[in-house]
């Protein structure tokens, strides 16, 4: 029995034996290989062998390398005068469409779709890149494509870098090829580690979430064999655990940590351990840790200035002030924890007076619940169409790693009453993110936590349930027993020795800061 295409090559397949469309604009994670039929597959071969394998011949259009021929199944003279040159899309795209006119059985993939049609308004747009525009929209809207049983394939990473009128046409059909999910990417994980046990597996798929099938390949099984920095690294480490239980697989898993880095480190790591292989009872421990290190810095690599992790260093019984808040604040991110979809909010609201109230609520949330915490950062762009691409780039990383706390700070900023000044932008930026919020694919999986000192200049949509289920307030402390661990923390956190004694000095201290917030507390003496 055939092993089933992927989702999206499926959507493909349908879609075109439907007669629907003849032209597909392929985006997202289109740069990554494809895990299919117990092997990964670069896209292009994908497409080449598994998807247009009934096609009698597939081209290849580059911008930059030209036109290269993928698959030969006959002769066509106007295919052979093309190959191997690098013409400008100006006489590229006419003498594709001549062979797509002339010819049965021709697939066309195209890279880069967003350097011939761009984003943007037409208006603004070079003589070459509207005609490259004009001639693929004309390309959707042919029947004889249809006709002559042709396809073409556009590939671009994010959508909104091509032209709207190209991506709006009914007649062309957009598919996303998503990250990986966690039962891919646990096939991914058999498939290159064969002996690993199913517990194994599952600690390396979570760990993964968010990354690429070749950036998982690249941190788990980076090329050993022919790479003379890796046996250096392994011959170091296998002499330390000679004699140990599963020594080679030991000093396999802690040279690919160490893995371009000088072979000093591992010297000096291997000296401070005494050479003691015992410290790794775990085989993948190394991998492990290589996973969760690597996995925060590709991420921030990939969405650079986008987001930002947070990294709690309290939880709930560590932090102070309002308690009644906390305690709301904490079964909501325990039942998000526990794994009760059904039971999940999908996103609440924390509401304080003060500044300082907000920005470290969330951090005992994440870390009570094992959650991972991002904060959107500013990912607005003055280019056309840079600022929705920013968005998706955000969004898609934000679905793949799962189990996620995303933070907005200053929520009646972004969620609040905005302009047409932009031409727009502000306004599909916020429909887009209330219309990933409110999906329910994401419920029980991505928790969003918004923070605001004006609750009233929200829109009044973004608080409906389905979107700010839960609305938490932050006041000021109502009575001297709650003021006291705020104080306490406070001495704490400035290291400041006293010989305060609560509540018997509760009538000279804490009774005459009632009132007063946690900043006010803070700046105090």
């Amino acid at each position: 029995m055939a092993t089933p295409l992927p989702a999206w090559a499926e959507s493909i397949r349908s879609t075109y034996l439907r007669g629907e469309a003849s032209v597909f604009i392929l985006h997202g994670n289109v740069y990554d290989l494809v895990h299919h039929d117990g092997k990964l597959w670069p896209l292009t071969d994908f497409l080449r062998d598994l998807l247009l394998a009934k096609k009698e011949v597939v081209l290849r259009y580059d911008p930059s390398a030209g036109i290269r021929t993928l698959k030969r199944g006959k002769v066509l003279t106007a295919v052979e005068s093309l190959t191997g040159t690098s013409p400008a899309p100006l006489e590229a795209l006419p003498a594709l469409e001549k062979i797509l006119r002339a010819n049965d059985g021709v697939a066309l993939i195209i890279d880069y779709v967003e350097l011939l049609a761009p984003g943007g308004d037409v208006s603004f747009m070079a003589e070459a890149d509207r005609r490259a525009l004009a001639t693929l929209h004309r390309w959707s809207l042919d029947p004889r494509f249809d006709e002559a049983d042709n396809v073409v394939i556009l590939i671009t990473e994010n959508l909104p870098d091509v032209s709207s009128r190209l991506v709006n046409n009914p007649r062309v059909s957009t598919v996303e090829v998503p990250l990986p999910t966690d039962q891919t990417r646990s096939e991914i994980l058999r498939l290159l580690e064969a002996d690993a046990t199913p517990r194994e597996i599952e600690r390396l798929s979570q760990l993964s979430a968010g990354l690429k099938a070749i950036q998982i390949r690249a941190i788990v099984n980076p090329g050993e064999g022919n790479d003379t920095d890796y046996a250096d690294h392994y011959e170091l480490a296998r002499s330390a655990f000679e004699g140990a239980p599963d020594a080679a697989k030991r000093a396999r898993n802690l040279a690919r940590q160490f893995y371009g880095k000088p072979l000093a480190e591992l010297k000096v790591y291997l000296r401070d351990h005494g050479y003691d292989p015992q410290r790794a009872t775990d085989r993948y421990d190394e991998v492990f840790d290589l996973l969760a290190a690597k996995k925060r810095a590709i991420l921030e690599k990939e969405c650079f200035g986008l987001i930002e992790f947070v990294e709690p260093d309290h939880d709930f019984p560590r932090s102070a002030g309002s308690t009644r808040s906390s305690a709301s604040s904490c079964r909501s991110r325990g039942t998000f924890a526990r794994g009760a979809p059904t039971a999940c909010r999908w996103a609440s609201c924390s509401r304080a007076r003060w500044e300082r109230a907000r920005p470290s609520s969330p951090r005992p949330s994440a870390r009570s619940s094992g959650l991972t915490a991002i904060k959107l950062k500013n990912f607005r762009s003055k280019w056309v169409g840079a600022t929705e691409g920013n968005l998706e780039k955000i969004l898609s990383v934000v679905r793949a790693i799962g189990n996620v706390l995303v933070i907005i700070d200053e929520g009646d900023r972004a969620f609040g009453a905005t302009g047409e000044s932009d031409g727009g932008t502000s306004s599909r930026v916020i429909a887009r993110i209330k219309e990933f919020m409110s999906d329910p694919r994401n419920r029980g999986r991505v928790l969003f936590v918004l923070m605001t000192n004006r609750p009233d200049r929200l829109d009044i949509d973004i608080k409906r349930a389905g979107r700010l289920d839960r609305k938490i307030p932050f006041f000021y402390a109502q009575d001297a027993e709650e003021v006291e661990p705020v104080l306490m923390a406070q001495l704490r956190r400035h290291r400041i020795q006293h010989q305060l004694e609560l509540p018997r000095d509760r009538d000279r201290t804490t009774a005459r800061l009632v009132g007063w917030s946690n900043a006010d507390i803070g700046r105090c003496g």
